[in-house]
């Protein structure tokens, strides 16, 4: 609180300063504070109590067991209802019309008919019933007093006394004068607590049902944790998927929308069911709310599958329990079985499992292999655990080339016949040159006699993205990155992909990210197994997996980065996927780097032991243009077709395998064109002697033999 300011000041009249008395003014200098009115204080009182957490749960309590007691009502009424009447069966009659199931309609009916004919069979004896009864009570009555009468009779006997002949007649008439007695005492009491136990009755069922809204509903039951999928929470949960010719068709067949629904099938962590669509619900409709679909599932997104099976207009569901995509899958059988070996030609590769917990295994044969995700989800672990696995097959062969080079593939020393490793510039010459050396090899083979079997070849490229990206260009301005028809890493990846199946030269690469820079169309789609991990668009994932899968279900784009490391979507058909899917999830298994050391030192075991390179041998490098020169001699002209069989006859390793467009290359690079006379293509010896005369010192026209 503000001080008071006092001022002493004389009165200005009369101004006489010895008469003038003092005069004390005391001025404030704020104003005091102005009193809270009660009324707002009240409100704020009120307001407060309102919001409070205690006032919420005493309403909520209070709504949820009044509605518990009123719903429990309405379902005790329509259960009695359905007992008394056919509408249980009408109900049935039309869902299984809307879901075009005649067959089920006409049992439905016939049930409905026969219920009729006994409720009517059932009606008619009520009619006669009265005097039935009646009769049967004069003579039950009459046949117990005589029974009565003997009994007593036995009694005088025994006793010699006349009076006890009626004595058991008297006793049961006081009995029963004993029990009018006791109900007469009762029913006071039971009138007035009857009703009362009828709502206890009734508030049980209710709350049997959690028949109240979700709002008023305990934490434990609103959160839903862990809830077993039922068919009353499908149909309820596809009705509040916000499809409106769906939320239709469910309201028009009642509770008897489960029809739509198969059998509930327990499949791995969760449970699997096929719904069939009414009419005028299209099965992207339901796709595309994967997540809300989740939501009214009580599940995350992650932990609801929706593909498309053979059967028309129907979606199958896989649903996995609450928490259990989260748990680990266990070791790999390369780690539990140490007497594993592999079969290229006819075995599996133990990969993980899929969403039904079975064993997920992938055949290699003659497949190319693309695997690609973002960074740091398990890529090179999952494209490793191939290769471990392969690798146990001691015919295999692998050219390795490893574009991050922090180590994880330094394990395969001493197994791959090649292994570069690092990310620069000269390590993508050194796989690109690896990869055009198995375009060499692979080009020996197709020239073989029929009938020649070869062994595995493996060209490995991991991070293959580096390489697609690499601006460096070689001595003829030929890039090694890129995806132009000059690219020398992208046209060996796709020379292998047209023709190394045949013969079992076969290109696996991992690459992170995918676009179409990095990962260009025409390799991806040379690729027969396509997996992928989590990617961050469903435009990615179209290029990972192609547009089918991804129609079909795929969807790596909805897997969570860094929570579903190693869990691939795979579209292959070297992989079991259920019919009438065209992909499948899997949760691979993680080799880390000590378990892949104790595989590998295994495979090495297998073998005789092999020499790994870590560079490429370059052969001497030859003056192409020069050698042109040399093999045109003093010949105004020469046709190409000769200067390609002199060079060839001058250095067959350099030359052996040059075609007219290599000629073209490195004479257009030159200025010394070839051109056609009387016809035919030749190579002029002016424009060549030129060429060398004035290119330049750094010897660009020069080329790798």
């Amino acid at each position: 609180m503000s001080e008071n300011v006092v001022h002493l000041h004389k009165p200005t009249d009369p101004p006489t300063p010895d008469t003038a008395p003092t005069v004390l003014t005391v001025v404030p200098d704020a104003p005091p504070a102005r009193p809270v009115p009660l009324w707002v204080r009240s409100g704020r009182a009120v307001k407060t109590a309102a919001t409070h957490e205690s006032t919420r749960a005493t309403v909520r309590a209070a709504a949820r067991h009044s509605l518990y007691t009123l719903n429990g009502g309405r379902i005790v009424a329509r259960r009695a209802w359905d007992g008394r009447t056919g509408s249980r069966y009408e109900r049935m009659i039309r869902a299984a019309e809307a879901a075009g199931n005649l067959e089920a309609a006409e049992e439905w009916e016939e049930r409905l008919q026969r219920f009729r004919a006994a409720r009517h069979h059932r009606r008619m004896d009520l009619l006669h019933s009265p005097v039935e009864a009646a009769k049967g009570a004069a003579v039950g009555a009459g046949m117990s007093v005589g029974v009565l009468v003997a009994l007593g009779v036995v009694m005088a006997l025994n006793t010699g006394h006349v009076a006890d002949v009626i004595t058991p007649l008297s006793a049961t008439i006081d009995f029963i004068a004993l029990l009018i007695r006791i109900v007469q005492v009762v029913w006071g009491p039971a009138l007035a607590i009857g009703p009362f136990l009828a709502l206890l009755a009734l508030w049980s069922v209710g709350r049997k049902q959690h028949a109240a809204p979700a709002w008023a509903l305990p934490a434990n039951v609103r959160s839903g944790e862990g809830e077993p999928i039922t068919p009353s929470i499908v149909v309820k949960a596809l009705r509040d998927l916000g499809v409106p010719a769906l939320a239709r068709a469910i309201k028009e067949m009642g509770d008897a929308g489960a029809s739509m629904l198969g059998p509930i099938r327990i499949a791995g962590c969760g449970v699997e069911v096929d719904v069939t669509l009414p009419s005028g619900v299209s099965t992207n409709e339901v796709q595309g709310k994967r997540r809300k679909l989740a939501e009214n599932l009580t599940r995350h997104e992650h932990e609801v599958f929706i593909t498309i099976p053979q059967a028309a207009r129907t979606v199958r569901l896989w649903v996995a329990d609450s928490g259990a995509l989260d748990e680990p899958i266990g070791p790999s059988p390369l780690v539990t079985d140490d007497t594993m070996t592999a079969d290229y030609a006819k075995g599996r590769a133990p990969w993980g499992q899929d969403l039904r917990g079975d064993a997920a295994a992938l055949s290699l044969y003659q497949r190319h292999l693309l695997i690609t995700g973002l960074s740091n989800q398990g890529k090179t672990v999952a494209l490793r655990s191939l290769a471990l696995w392969l690798a146990l097959d001691k015919s295999v062969q692998f050219l390795m080339g490893d574009l991050k080079g922090v180590g994880d593939w330094a394990m395969f020393d001493g197994l791959a016949t090649t292994l570069i490793q690092g990310p620069t510039d000269e390590h993508v010459i050194q796989v690109t040159e690896m990869v055009e050396g198995a375009v060499s090899e692979m080009n020996r083979r197709i020239q073989a006699p029929p009938g020649t079997v070869f062994p595995p070849l493996i060209v490995l490229v991991d991070e293959a993205q580096v390489a697609f990206m690499c601006p460096a260009k070689d001595a003829e301005k030929r890039p090694y990155g890129g995806s132009k028809a000059n690219s020398r890493y992208f046209m060996a990846v796709r020379k292998i992909h047209n023709q190394g199946r045949a013969v079992n030269v076969l290109m696996w690469q991992g690459t992170q990210d995918p676009t179409n820079e990095n990962l260009p169309k025409l390799v991806r789609e040379g690729a027969h197994t396509r997996a992928s991990l989590a990617l961050g668009t469903e435009s990615q994932a179209r290029m990972a997996l192609g547009d089918k899968a991804v129609d079909g279900g795929a969807a790596p784009n909805l897997l969570r980065p860094g929570l579903d490391r190693g869990t691939l979507v795979v579209a292959s058909d070297g992989i079991t996927i259920p019919a009438g899917q065209s992909s499948i999830t899997v949760r691979t298994h993680y080799n880390d780097d000590d378990v892949a050391e104790a595989i590998t030192d295994r495979a090495k075991a297998l073998r005789d032991g092999v020499t790994t390179l870590h560079a490429i041998e370059r052969e001497e490098e030859h003056d192409a243009l020069a050698d042109i020169a040399a093999v045109i001699g003093d010949a105004p002209r020469v046709r190409t077709k000769d200067v390609l069989a002199r060079l060839a006859t001058r250095n067959a390793d350099a030359y052996g395998g040059w075609s007219f467009i290599d000629l073209k290359r490195v004479l257009d690079d030159a200025g010394a064109e070839p051109y056609k006379s009387d016809g035919v293509m030749v190579v002029a010896r002016d424009r060549v002697t030129r060429a060398l005369a004035n290119r330049d010192t750094d010897g660009s026209a020069s080329a790798h033999g």
